[in-house]
């Protein structure tokens, strides 16, 4: 009878037939080591003691091993590869870089939430052409990511740490900023990394969020709002003076803010959904939608017409999860009437 009929019919698997075929090792055996056989090309150890006296001479310590390489090569010497060199150095530790390496820190994915306006702004600064090659004007916008309205912005000649601390000064000023309500998220230029800038958001009780270093998604609303306003069909090429940049400026913010139907508000304004203006716009939309609906219901398929509400959370960054909380919508009321933060710095056009 055969092996496979045989365990088969016993019910027992044929490896275990196989493995008691053999005879077992003794406890001696299994703990013996045996020793691996050097290769014949290996160095004896006169030979890599020769080797590392002539790394470590006075002659070749502060020469790489390629250049000891070359130097016995044509003083008529080898003793070695340059390969062997290296790994003979590393054995015995005398290996490493010359200079201190740069550790770069671990910077951490900011992760922001904003559920209702004044809750995290969004701030960076673009260069505006001005007349002639290589001059600029930079113009500083401050962006509240849920609502999408410009706070404040400012149009100078230069980036400055001082000009920066002045525009969300006032600007916190125009909103109501309690102490620990808002968080202000920036890349990593020089102004928004500047002690002037920190102190003054330690002082009004802002916390402050930083973007990883080259990481541009990380800032998405100022940068998606930059090209919103490159991308007007009235934005030039350059701007002959620093007056028809800030007259182009005092324009756009107001439509911006105002007249800008956002596809990412449900197409609203920005000033609807940072005043508490939801509510109303929405049901005067749902109203004319129904009349429609009323009219014509057979030009509506799938169910009757609702108007597209803004969303209920913003994230910068969402973590990674399968069900996202999903807070209400909360817009509170706000007193003061909508405005921007304008300043314009007397300096020089050499700046």
């Amino acid at each position: 009878m055969g092996v496979e009929p045989a365990c088969e019919a016993l019910g027992v698997s044929r490896a275990t037939f196989y493995r008691r075929q053999v005879a077992p090792r003794s406890a001696a055996a299994d703990t013996t080591l045996t020793e691996r056989p050097a290769p014949p090309r290996t160095l004896s150890a006169e030979e890599r003691h020769t080797v590392l006296e002539t790394l470590n001479s006075p002659q070749f310590a502060d020469h790489a091993p390629a250049e000891v390489y070359a130097r016995l090569l044509d003083e008529g010497t080898y003793l070695c590869s340059i390969r062997t060199m290296y790994r003979l150095l590393d054995q015995h530790h005398e290996v490493r870089e010359r200079r201190d390496q740069l550790q770069h820190p671990q910077y951490h994915k900011p992760e922001l939430l904003a559920t209702a306006p004044n809750q995290v702004w969004s701030w960076d600064i673009t260069k505006l052409l001005g007349p002639a090659k290589w001059t600029y004007f930079h113009l500083y916008v401050v962006l509240d990511i849920f609502s999408r309205y410009v706070v404040g912005w400012l149009l100078a000649h230069r980036e400055c740490a001082s000009l920066a601390r002045r525009l969300i000064g006032e600007s916190c000023q125009k909103q109501p900023i309690d102490p620990g309500q808002l968080t202000i998220h920036s890349d990593r230029g020089s102004p928004m990394k500047s002690q002037t800038v920190s102190q003054l958001l330690a002082t009004l009780g802002v916390v402050r969020s930083l973007s990883r270093p080259h990481v541009s998604n990380d800032n998405p609303f100022s940068e998606s709002q930059f090209k919103t306003l490159k991308y007007q069909g009235e934005f030039p090429d350059r701007f002959d003076s620093f007056d028809v940049a800030l007259a182009f400026c005092e324009k756009f913010f107001p439509w911006y803010n105002d007249e800008h139907y956002h596809s990412g508000l449900g197409l609203l304004t920005p000033a609807s959904v940072h005043f508490d203006q939801t509510p109303a716009v929405l049901a005067q939309r749902q109203a004319v939608l129904t009349a429609a609906y009323a009219q014509h219901p057979e030009r509506f398929v799938h169910r009757p017409p609702a108007p597209a509400a803004p969303p209920k959370a913003v994230y910068i960054n969402a973590p990674n999860t399968d069900e996202e909380p999903v807070p209400t919508l909360a817009i509170p009321s706000n007193p003061t009437s909508p405005c921007n933060t304008k300043f314009v710095p007397q300096v020089s056009q050499n700046h």
